[in-house]
């Protein structure tokens, strides 16, 4: 549905994105990460056909943004960071006006901003102004906005950005909603937790740069290199931590200072599992209260990959 080949894109003597490719299929929520600056937003605008590459392709839809913009643009769906407000305009008029662009009409009209605003959650407020909306009733509105012609691409830009709590749990809901609707989804976003629930793929971005793509099990599985598993002993901790270094396939042991009697224990990733751990300390007559195994997330791995550096 998505594709870049090389694309690239230079203000004077910046290189915004350099030499990016990446393949998002049908189907895919594809989460965009990386730092301000990073060539996300760029990237972004290209896809949507409202900016030009310097050199290299991109494909939305197999349509190519060099030339068939104005097909693209039926197909995709295109959220901002930045909610323009229209004074003087309910919720219902702003969503006739761009079904009205779409050459949506008569009763094709009603019937689709009825949908759209049940999909949203916003019927309640059809009748009330847009620029008396909260920013996460907006960001709703946005989303309806661009579903009313049923796109086959969402291209989202910050969406949670600026959100209350509440909000970004009423906007995460909806794109799950729309993921099971089978839209593809490319969303940029620094909440990086709530893209580790909603995507299957992840994209990191740095200085124009692609740093890694692929499923979030991937880059999880690239940036740890051993297991971890955290243990908790009723007494003799230390004790229990310099048994455990006895063993082969224990690379370290450390006892946690804040959390009393916790071992944080790194395990060899060529362990089939940290079973073995308890099994060991219970030979060695230690009472093990709990063990678990340490995951990564997904804000870790960001961490791990990038330099903190943009463009």
């Amino acid at each position: 549905m998505i594709e870049t080949r090389y694309l690239t894109k230079v203000y004077k003597d910046l290189v915004a994105l350099d030499k990016l490719s990446l393949t998002i299929d049908q189907g895919d929520i594809y989460g965009f990460i990386g730092p301000n600056g990073a060539g996300k937003t760029t990237t972004i605008r290209i896809l949507a056909t409202l900016l030009r590459p310097t050199s290299g392709q991109a494909f939305v839809c197999g349509y190519s943004v060099n030339g068939q913009a104005k097909h693209i643009r039926r197909k995709i769906g295109y959220v901002p960071d930045e909610f323009g407000v229209y004074e003087d305009m309910s919720v219902t008029e702003y969503l006739e006006f761009f079904a009205s662009l779409y050459e949506i009409t008569g009763k094709d009209r009603k019937r689709v901003i009825r949908d759209v605003l049940e999909l949203t959650d916003l019927s309640y407020k059809k009748t009330a102004e847009v620029d008396s909306l909260s920013r996460g009733m907006r960001q709703r509105l946005a989303l309806a906005r661009v579903l009313i012609h049923d796109p086959d691409v969402l291209l989202l830009d910050e969406p949670a950005s600026g959100l209350d709590p509440r909000a970004r749990i009423e906007i995460r809901e909806l794109l799950k909603e729309l993921r099971n609707m089978g839209k593809t989804i490319l969303i940029s976003s620094h909440i990086l937790s709530e893209l580790s629930e909603l995507c299957n793929k992840v994209g990191i971005i740095e200085s124009g740069k692609l740093l890694f793509t692929g499923t979030v099990t991937e880059i999880l599985s690239k940036v740890r290199s051993n297991e971890i598993a955290l243990v908790q002993v009723r007494e003799a901790p230390e004790r229990a931590a310099a048994a455990l270094l006895e063993h082969d396939l224990v690379i370290r042991a450390e006892v946690l200072a804040d959390r009393e009697g916790w071992i944080e224990v790194e395990v060899d990733k060529g362990a089939d599992d940290v079973s073995f751990v308890t099994r060991l300390l219970i030979e060695r007559s230690f009472a093990v209260l709990s063990i678990r195994e340490q995951e990564i997330d997904l804000e870790e791995a960001f961490m791990q990959v990038t330099k903190g550096q943009v463009a």
